[in-house]
């Protein structure tokens, strides 16, 4: 999959994916949603992000879950 809105530069934030440059991992809006955050109330928090950031990002990463093989616990 081709990301426009999903950069990594190993001069910044330790290379972890991040939002088009800005120092917004992209862990952090994963996060926010997964916490039941709306997308209006992410804007609100950071004010730089777009919709299409909160989507990209989403995308991203079930992507990288999709690429990897995950342990699961049984209960």
């Amino acid at each position: 999959m081709d990301y426009k809105r999903i950069t990594t530069d190993p001069e910044r934030m330790g290379g972890m994916p991040c939002i088009r440059g800005l120092r917004i991992p992209v862990a952090t809006v994963i996060g926010m949603v997964a916490e039941g955050m709306k997308d209006d109330e992410i804007l609100k928090a950071y004010p730089d992000l777009e919709h299409d950031d909160i989507r990209e990002a989403l995308r991203f990463a079930a992507s990288a879950v999709r690429e990897r093989e995950l342990p699961l616990m049984k209960a």
